[in-house]
């Protein structure tokens, strides 16, 4: 590969039809960390504010009402079913128009390597829209929560992610209630059911999105951070009415926060109500396990399932010598040898595969249900990865035979709609310097344009970057 393709297809998200060739790779890379834009025209208004988190909440408790009261009528089954199935279509929808706005937004952008961290910190962040709730809040989490922050400083983004309204429906935090908190006390004045404390946001804090596993946490500090967490729950919730609202559209209900002092990773943290989790999680941002942790995943993803130690090492010494700046990051990765070597040392993903097709093709036009569709068939629904811990990006969970038969039989198909004229000129732009000599011949063998559009899609250099 040369530095151009590697820019291209390694740091970006693949060539885009008509457009220039960068000439300059990684001076192209690093004027999209200053050029990128957060809130693009087409983002409309789906990056959505605290007053219509609790619209959202507050429609996604009333469609709970609705099913449960469906359930109770007695008689007219064919009733109940459409009125279960009319509220499952209006969350269905937004859910679909939010997946294809992200990828309207891909093959659009003109900062490509910048959309593609906006992809990864959304993945190392991940929320799953098979939860409650979660479906109608994690279009505007991605949106409002990760977006804004890839250009600024990790600890802002690791506040702004774990304390969102996705982040909260997803790992259950908004029902979290501190053992000693007043609500607790009062439940037990009544002899009602303790609702209790969860520790699924705390435990994922430390696991997956800081320190990692080895960081040097224990059962103990996951207990501490899930109690600093209580009281952080959703606008909109029947049971806290009086919470107040926040401005990332979550709330904080002082009724059910665990009281005291909290001590993580031997440092305490005085009682501080909602201000609490924000000071520990500032210190997690920074912690030195924190650093590699991230700097792993950053050469894993651009360096090769296995990261090269020199690179870790420098990443994390960046991140933690500018405080977690990720533009500073970002900088030292392009600025470093071992993502720039010759041979492809990634697979692509199933969604950078086909937004990669889409960017290069340029004339075919997918509705928004049929690219949900496609990503279902490719193995990698958006926004539903299948655990907290996002997809994962190594070889092994993509490259089994199932996989690339299903790329084949998407290929295939897409290749029947372009218009496209010459598909081996498409084949040395989307590959400047790289292209093989034996896909070249493939191509040129291809019995159509059509034939050989499908045979570039899936030819090693579009499987592998």
């Amino acid at each position: 590969m040369t530095p151009t393709s590697i820019a291209l297809n390694r740091f970006g998200l693949g060539y885009r039809r008509d457009a220039p060739l960068p000439s300059d790779a990684s001076g192209w890379l690093k004027r999209q960390i200053a050029a990128f834009d957060p809130a693009p025209p087409a983002l409309g208004d789906r990056a959505i504010g605290s007053a219509e988190f609790r619209r959202v909440v507050e429609d996604s408790f009333a469609y709970r009402d609705e099913r449960n009261e469906a359930r109770k009528m007695a008689g007219n089954v064919e009733e109940r079913r459409k009125m279960a199935q009319s509220r499952k279509q209006q969350v269905r929808n937004r859910l679909v128009g939010d997946i294809a706005l992200r990828a309207r937004i891909a093959l659009e952008s003109e900062t490509p390597f910048m959309e593609r961290m906006v992809h990864f910190w959304s993945n190392h962040f991940a929320v799953s829209a098979d939860k409650p709730h979660v479906p109608l809040l994690v279009g505007p989490y991605e949106f409002g929560a990760i977006r804004p922050h890839i250009g600024g400083y990790f600890k802002d983004m690791l506040k702004a992610a774990s304390l969102h309204p996705a982040m909260l429906a997803y790992l259950d935090q908004f029902r979290s209630q501190g053992p000693a908190s007043q609500a607790a006390k009062a439940r037990e004045k009544r002899g009602a059911l303790e609702r209790g404390l969860n520790e699924n946001l705390g435990r994922e804090i430390l696991e997956l999105h800081t320190l990692g596993v080895g960081g040097g946490y224990t059962q103990e500090d996951v207990k501490e951070l899930a109690k600093a967490l209580t009281g952080w729950t959703l606008q909109g919730i029947p049971y806290a009415k009086r919470a107040r609202p926040q401005e990332n559209g979550a709330a904080f209900f002082g009724w059910i926060h665990e009281p005291g002092s909290r001590t993580v990773l031997g440092r305490t943290y005085a009682e501080g109500q909602a201000g609490q989790a924000f000071a520990i999680l500032d210190d997690l941002a920074e912690h030195p396990s924190t650093a590699r942790f991230i700097a792993t995943k950053l050469a894993r993803h651009f360096a090769g399932d296995v990261p090269p130690e020199p690179l870790v090492d420098r990443l994390a010494r960046t991140f933690t010598e500018s405080g977690g700046h990720l533009p500073t990051v970002y900088e030292a990765l392009i600025d470093a040898p071992e993502p720039w070597v010759e041979q492809p040392v990634k697979f692509r993903q199933p969604w950078e595969w086909a937004v990669g097709m889409l960017r290069a093709s340029g004339d075919i036009a997918l509705a928004d249900r049929q690219f949900v569709q496609m990503m279902r068939a490719l193995g990698q629904e958006v926004w539903l990865p299948g655990s907290p811990a996002g997809w994962d990006d190594r070889e092994g969970s993509w490259a089994g035979s199932n996989a690339l038969l299903r790329r084949i039989e998407a290929a295939e198909r897409f290749a029947a709609e372009t218009r496209l004229d010459d598909a081996r000129e498409l084949a040395e732009a989307m590959f400047p310097g790289s292209l093989s000599e034996t896909t070249a011949q493939t191509i040129r063998g291809a019995e159509s344009n059509e034939m050989g559009f499908a045979l570039l899609l899936v030819s090693p250099e579009m499987m592998r970057r």
